[in-house]
């Protein structure tokens, strides 16, 4: 995996070294490209990123991403796919590409623009 970044090769760890405050991650993959302090977790029991290398603005921004829309699928307003699929919607772009390990900052912050319109039900 190659640093969206700088360019670098990303090395696979474990969450001992990415989260070493966090024993639950411990035995979990990780890719890290370290002269951007950048990281992504991979699928549990795989080393399959689960999305994109994330520098501290990104995983920030992803954070308050899913701070914002896990609630609609996590609430049982919506199964995890519709609410996905109404996102992709609000944000225009194909359901196959809306998942947000892969969004950039810019995308992120528009989950947050766009969340309360789908929590209000419109399609």
């Amino acid at each position: 995996m190659k640093c969206d970044y700088c360019g670098a090769d990303a090395r696979l760890t474990d969450g001992r070294e990415v989260y070493p405050h966090r024993p639950d991650l411990f035995a979990k993959a990780f890719y890290v490209c370290t002269p951007c302090d950048a990281r992504v977790g991979c699928h549990p029991g795989t080393t399959n990123a689960l999305g994109r290398l994330a520098n501290a603005e990104l995983r920030g921004a992803k954070q308050a991403a899913h701070a914002a829309f896990d609630p609609l699928w996590r609430s049982g307003k919506f199964k995890r796919k519709d609410a996905y699929y109404r996102l992709s919607k609000a944000l225009d772009i194909p359901f196959g590409d809306c998942h947000i390990g892969m969004f950039d900052v810019e995308t992120c912050h528009r989950v947050v623009a766009v969340v309360p319109s789908i929590a209000g039900g419109e399609p």
